[in-house]
Order: structure tokens, then sequence, then C-alpha cells
């Protein structure tokens, strides 16, 4: 809980340290990969076809892998159709804009001094970091596919365990849907923590691919419940933001059928939040990164401490006093 709390800490002072760079890389950078992300998740609805051509295909496969008719998979089915359509349509932004974006804050933290002002780096240092966060990324989607595919066969073995024992009552099949989707949630968001802090590896590092995920999860080993702990504020935020995108914006739209100036201006500020939040994720990412390699790197507790001083905010303070 305390390494949880101290890099929440600096990552804010970190953010407001340089607040005009970092805003200003939501602007350029990361506006345009949460805007994709916001119309995405709104093309859901007009776009029954293919969500449904994805449904049909994922019910065939469960019903293959012998998986009962519950809500659970129901529900498993109609929201890995809607990831996918909405993965498929972020795609490219993600892979221009936002790893740019990650380039640049990368970059911030490799060469800006210890109590120097952040400033946003030329395109010529932070543009040669981008092929490896590319290669990594590409990477981390066949991890991901991974782990979707692990999962949903440990649920298999579950689930046919239990109809091999005869356990095929309403309230048995409840409980293991339950578990079914604590294990699904569990191994995701792992996986998804694990892939974030691979990327910022392979920035800081200069390493891509397969070596990048292998130290993550050397780096994360034993520290994963805070990494997931430090995921979870600027996700539930960006979980927000989408929501409010789809009850304030789109839902207007559906009604009026047109924008006015009022919607349009409040739809500019609700992606903007969410980029900022995405900029707050990528720092945060990079002071996690940055206090594991001190807690592993560093032999004695007083010279850690020394360290790490230069992230806490009273410390900077005091020097003003």
């Amino acid at each position: 809980m305390g390494m949880t709390r101290d890099v929440i800490r600096s990552s804010l002072n970190g953010f407001f340290k340089g607040y005009q760079a970092f805003t200003t890389i939501a602007a350029i950078f990361v506006f345009p990969a949460s805007l994709s992300v916001l119309l995405s998740e709104s093309l859901i609805p007009s776009s029954t076809s293919v969500i449904a051509a994805l449904s049909i295909r994922l019910h065939s496969l469960f019903q293959a892998a012998g998986f009962p008719e519950t809500k659970f998979f129901s529900l498993l089915n109609i929201k890995l159709s809607q990831t996918i359509f909405s993965f498929c349509m972020s795609l490219p932004f993600t892979l221009t804009f936002l790893l740019l974006a990650k380039s640049c804050v990368i970059q911030i933290f490799r060469d800006s001094p210890r109590y120097g002002q952040l400033v946003v780096p030329h395109f010529s240092k932070f543009l040669p970091i981008y092929p490896s966060l590319f290669s990594t990324h590409i990477f981390n989607i066949f991890v991901f596919l991974s782990s979707n595919v692990t999962t949903l066969s440990l649920l298999f073995l579950l689930f046919n365990g239990a109809d091999l024992f005869g356990l095929k009552s309403d309230a048995y099949v409840i409980l293991l849907s339950v578990i079914g989707a604590i294990v699904y949630s569990v191994f995701i968001a792992t996986t998804t923590v694990i892939c974030n802090l691979a990327t910022i590896i392979s920035g800081m590092e200069n390493c891509d691919g397969y070596i990048s995920i292998l130290k993550a999860c050397i780096l994360t080993r034993g520290r994963i419940a805070t990494a997931l702990a430090l995921a979870l504020p600027t996700n539930i935020g960006m979980t927000i933001m989408e929501a409010l995108f789809q009850f304030r914006i789109m839902r207007q739209y559906r009604i009026s059928g047109n924008f006015s100036p009022a919607i349009m201006w409040e739809a500019f500020s609700i992606t903007y939040i969410h980029s900022i939040l995405m900029v707050i994720e990528i720092i945060v990412s990079c002071m996690y990164y940055r206090r594991c390699m001190l807690l592993d790197c560093t032999n004695g507790e007083e010279e850690f401490e020394e360290e790490w001083r230069e992230l806490q905010p009273e410390d900077k303070a005091s020097r003003f006093v």
C-alpha cells in the first residue's frame, strides 16, 4: 500500500511539474487516439451486422468447447464481440498517435534532469524510440490473445470437470460462473498491466518483443497487486469519460440528429479529459518502472530513500523553504 501511495503521489507531482509539456502531448498526440476509442464504442449500435457476425462465431466456438448456456457466457460473448470491434477500429490510431505519445513521455523521463523543467523533446529525440514501442505493441497483441485463449481453456477444464463429476445444478453453474468471471478478470487485468509495463521498458531500455515482456514479468514479480492498484484509478476515470461521452454526446445526437456547438464543445472537453487520463496512466507506468528498478538495484534502505527522494513532492518543496 505504501508503494502504491508513493508512486501515485510522485506521478501526480511529475505531471504538474511538467504540466505544459504533458498537456501539449495530450492535445497533439493522445487526443486523436482518445477520440478513436470513444467513437469506436459509439459505432457499436450502428454496426449490429458486424457485431452479430462476431457473436455468432464466438457462440459456435463456446458450444463446440462444451460451455453451458449461462448468462455469464452470453455476456462474455457480447463483450468480446464489442471489444474486438472497438479494438480493430481504434488500432491504427493506437499504433501511431498513442505510441508516439508514449515515446515522447518516456523520452521526457529519460533525458530530463532531476530538478529541471520537463519539456516536450524534439522529434529527433523521441522518434528513434517509436520502432521499439511499435514492435513491442504488436507482440503485446499476441500475448493478449494468448492470455484470452489460456483463460478460456481454464474455463473449459473447469466447466467440463464439473460436468464430469455431475455438478449440473443451477447453484453449481452460478458458482462456477462467478469463479470463471473472477479468473477471467484477474488474468486479463494482469496481462494488461504487464503489457503496458513492457511498452515502457522497451522505450526505457531500447529493447523490444519478447525481451521487454520477460523483463516486465520479472519486474512485477511479487508486485502485481501494486501494479493492479496503480492501474485502477486512471482506468476508472477513462471508463467514466467513455460512459459520459455515450450519455451526453451520442445520446443527444440520436435524439436531435445533429451536433450543436455546445455539444461539440462538450465532446471536445470529454475527449481532452480522457486524453489527460491516458497521459497520467503513462506517467504512472514510468514511475512504477523507476520505483521497481530502484528497489531491485539498490542494496540498502538508506540508499534507496536517497534515490527515491527526487520523486517526492514534499522533499522538493523543502528545497525552497
